[in-house]
């Protein structure tokens, strides 16, 4: 379902003429104060914190300023077409949902909510390998709009292949390998919380509901002595809850929820990864394959010489390295290197409709949409996505007309100073 933009702004002040308003904020900094009062401290850090001393986090934002809409007048914008063409899918809009993990911490109904959101509108859902509910529970309730699946590729290629043959069975269109957390960056906000929500077992779901990942928790591993305190027990009560199926006493008899979490820890990432384990996923799937986390344009041409089908410039919302090039700033010259032989897409710092523009003017095929969405799930649930969805495309579609764009392919480094 599309909706039409100006229907979005008249419902919007219709409703406000009868009393009611959104059930999110308009404004990216009202939604996310109000996102952080929802939260509680260790979900507000995790989900809106970066590397360091964030200067990525800033800058992903900030460089957008860097570029300016040149808007055209008299070009007949009473028809719009925001539509796409994406690995042989027609899409609504050049909008995807990027993947954000632990979900569960900002709203019970976590990805369920996310994706039953998405499919209403149409927009693509990439679910995280962090999710808080099982892929194929998600899959089933978005019943067959499109999704994506992201992994994070692990120590154990069994593992991959697994998560990879699911996410097919589930209808997944494509395969979304991040590249750039092969080992956890310096998140100042989560270490001064000393807070890290896998230890308690959420944002594992992907692991626990896999049947090779139940296998490999029955493999030993190295005990670990640490003394035992009041909040560690509590912490333990967690991670019990947090394992499904079963109550809470079969459950911790099992020792499971345990061995999940000890097991992940020592799974998750795999930092000796490189190009040609690329292969691997050549071998095991026919879906498209895109790489997320290209920054350099020899990393973009090695993703040609790899066989790989798309890309998403990506700097991981700047949780991963502090410093680090924003994505706005990274597009241009990745676009170029490409030269057209796979789409490029771009994630980090989209805050609203002019930024997906400026985007799509840099080359950009599509981009996806991270913290907003979190926050207006944090604040009203599916409800809140909904809206967070439609405000940000009502704006997007808005801000083509009124540059003088009619549809997608119109938007061009010309409109761009």
């Amino acid at each position: 379902m599309k909706i039409p933009s100006l229907q979005r702004q008249k419902e919007i002040y219709l409703n406000g003429f009868a009393g009611r308003k959104p059930a999110v904020p308009i404004s990216f900094a009202a939604l996310e104060e109000a996102a952080k009062n929802k939260m509680s401290a260790q979900a507000y850090a995790y989900i809106a914190g970066g590397a360091g001393n964030e200067s990525t986090l800033r800058a992903n934002t900030q460089s957008f300023e860097n570029y300016k809409i040149i808007p055209r007048m008299l070009r007949d914008v009473s028809v719009r077409n925001t539509s796409i063409e994406l690995f042989g899918q027609t899409l609504p809009s050049p909008l995807l949902l990027a993947p954000i993990g632990v979900l569960e911490m900002v709203h019970p109904q976590a990805d369920l909510a996310v994706g039953k959101a998405a499919s209403t509108l149409g927009v693509p859902y990439i679910f995280s390998n962090q999710a808080s509910k099982p892929m194929e529970e998600v899959a089933a309730a978005m019943h067959g709009s499109p999704h994506w699946f992201q992994l994070y590729w692990s120590k154990s290629n069994e593992l991959v292949k697994s998560f990879v043959t699911r996410a097919e069975q589930c209808g997944c269109s494509a395969i979304v390998v991040t590249l750039d957390t092969t080992v956890l960056g310096w998140r100042t906000r989560d270490l001064e919380l000393a807070y890290l929500p896998f230890l308690q077992g959420k944002g594992i779901a992907q692991y626990t509901s896999d049947p090779v990942f139940q296998h490999l928790m029955d493999e030993a591993e190295p005990a670990s002595e640490r003394k035992i305190s009041v909040h560690s027990l509590l912490r333990l009560v967690d991670m019990v809850n947090n394992y499904p199926g079963g109550n809470f006493f079969t459950k911790l008899k099992s020792g499971r929820p345990i061995k999940a979490v000890q097991k992940f820890i020592n799974t998750y990432s795999n930092p000796a990864l490189q190009w040609s384990d690329l292969k691997l996923l050549k071998d095991i799937t026919k879906l498209p394959i895109v790489l997320k986390g290209i920054l350099h344009p020899d990393d973009a041409c090695k993703a040609l010489d790899y066989g790989m089908n798309g890309i998403i410039v990506s700097n991981h919302g700047g949780r991963q390295v502090d410093g680090s090039i924003s994505t706005i700033d990274a597009l241009p010259a990745i676009v170029e290197a490409v030269n057209g032989k796979i789409p490029v897409l771009m994630d980090s710092g989209i805050r609203g409709g002019a930024d997906i523009f400026k985007a799509l003017a840099l080359g950009a095929k599509a981009v996806c949409l991270g913290r907003p969405y979190v926050y207006g799930l944090s604040v009203a649930g599916e409800t809140g996505v909904s809206e967070i969805l439609q405000n940000i495309l009502t704006d997007f579609e808005l801000t083509m007309a009124l540059s003088g764009c009619k549809n997608i392919s119109e938007i061009t480094r010309s409109t761009l100073a």
